[in-house]
């Protein structure tokens, strides 16, 4: 089965491989040095020391066996390529939920860049789904899980720093 294709954005990018030089340089180190320690303790079949040492770093290279395989099927999206009218990762759109008047800049992310805090929705989400591909003044209709709701696109336009 073929991996998929992870799309992000520069930033997004350069923040997965930050996150790996972390846990390659620092985490893997950390989790090696706590397995030592806790062996040094005696006993290897009642240490729960050990135990949950080895645990820990088995997670840490799970995770950095994970970060490579997604960094080794990534697009990054690149702004010079992508017109900046129509709603695209790297791109925020302002919309207008219509029922409630309510307006919202969504930063249109790939899927690993999602912060709700910050407004990032991934493009695999039903709002970035149903948003990705408009343009102001289209007004779109959203499958969410407490029903539909309307959206005006008010604003398509570059997001910053990224």
């Amino acid at each position: 089965m073929a991996k998929q294709i992870t799309a992000v954005t520069q930033a997004g990018f350069q923040k997965l491989k930050e996150e790996l030089d972390f846990l390659k340089n620092v985490k893997r180190r950390e989790a090696a040095e706590a397995v030592g320690v806790a062996r040094s303790y005696g006993d290897l079949s009642e240490n729960s020391e050990y135990d949950e040492a080895k645990n820990e770093q088995a997670k840490v290279e799970a995770q950095i066996a994970e970060l490579e395989e997604t960094l080794a099927h990534i697009k990054i999206v690149n702004h010079e390529e992508i017109n900046a009218n129509i709603a695209n990762i790297g791109l925020t759109v302002k919309v207008l939920y219509i029922d409630d008047e309510d307006e919202v800049e969504y930063s249109l992310v790939g899927s690993r860049e999602v912060n709700v805090l910050e407004n990032k929705i991934s493009d695999q989400s039903p709002i970035g789904k149903a948003i990705m591909g408009t343009k102001a003044g289209d007004i779109i209709t959203v499958e969410i899980p407490s029903g539909p709701i309307k959206l005006k696109i008010l604003e398509v336009k570059k997001t910053e720093n990224n």
